[in-house]
């Protein structure tokens, strides 16, 4: 029983980053329409972002958690104003290869300065020690990642559904050509929803980086999982994408730990479960049906 548990905790603490990577990428694609592939690289920035500024400057892991992400947001109105806005009117295949392109460019130039080498960044002081929950002891660094994103969501929730500015980007994001109807400047938004979309991947680069090993490809495999999460929950809902994330965190912890003889049945089951819903449900879980022109 105990180990089940631990498993799943396991499960939640993953499922948080995919839930906070996922948000930030329905909401950019709610909006924008826009297939953001790098999402994972600007991940990777700040995990980067929040090893440099330790290393470089001294700035310790607390401050990292607010400087990082609005560096990032910044740097992501920036790029959507330069270059994802001059071709949104275009196919939205020139985006993807855009942003695909993007990705490869922010890699190769951590490379370039930093190497391929893996660097590891110490946990907080004030977090390193374990909570013991009887059944087990568990990581308080972990317990906190799962804490501060599951506030995240549920923050970001609010905002979206409980304040005027968030219920005009909700309603831009779920449904644009609907709101653009009804007189909203969905335009006007774009760029801030961008900005705060990347600012979520920099969240969830910050909290990595006492968790995983902190290297230019550390976003590359992930992003690909996030995809898949976001298709499964429904491109566009912000709640599919983080009920989604965090179920399928459930899901490949408990095939790594009870299907560790079969570790491509754990390591594939995501995009099983992805080929499973598109099937049944097009739309994704949570997704709404579009109506045939």
């Amino acid at each position: 029983m105990s180990s089940f548990l631990q498993h799943t905790f396991d499960g939640l603490v993953s499922g948080a980053f995919l839930a906070l990577l996922a948000l930030g990428l329905a909401v950019i694609f709610g909006m924008l329409r826009v297939v953001n592939f790098a999402h994972g690289a600007f991940y990777m920035l700040g995990a980067v972002g929040t090893y440099l500024l330790l290393t470089e400057f001294g700035v310790p892991f607390w401050w990292a958690l607010l400087i990082v992400p609005v560096v990032l947001g910044a740097l992501g109105m920036g790029v959507e104003r330069a270059f994802v806005h001059r071709l949104a009117r275009l196919d939205p295949l020139y985006n993807f290869l855009l942003t695909f392109g993007l990705t490869l460019v922010l890699q190769d130039l951590v490379k370039l300065r930093y190497g391929t080498q893996s660097s590891p960044y110490a946990t907080p002081s004030a977090l390193d020690a374990t909570v013991d929950f009887g059944l087990f002891d568990f990581p308080a660094y972990r317990v906190f990642v799962l804490a501060f994103a599951v506030v995240a969501c549920v923050a970001v929730w609010w905002l979206l559904g409980h304040t005027r500015v968030g219920m005009v980007v909700r309603a831009a994001t779920e449904h644009p050509e609907l709101s653009r109807a009804l007189g909203i400047d969905v335009g006007r938004w774009v760029t801030p929803v961008f900005g705060f979309g990347i600012a979520l991947a920099g969240v969830a680069g910050v909290l990595a980086a006492p968790m995983r090993a902190v290297n230019p490809l550390m976003g590359a495999d992930l992003v690909i999982v996030v995809f898949a999460v976001v298709v499964i929950g429904g491109l566009g809902s912000i709640f599919g994408s983080v009920a989604a994330g965090f179920g399928i965190g459930l899901v490949q912890a408990w095939g790594e730990s009870y299907l560790d003889r079969w570790p491509i049945v754990a390591q594939t089951s995501v995009f099983v479960i992805m080929a499973v819903v598109l099937l049944w449900r097009p739309a994704g879980l949570f997704g709404r049906e579009e109506a045939p022109a």
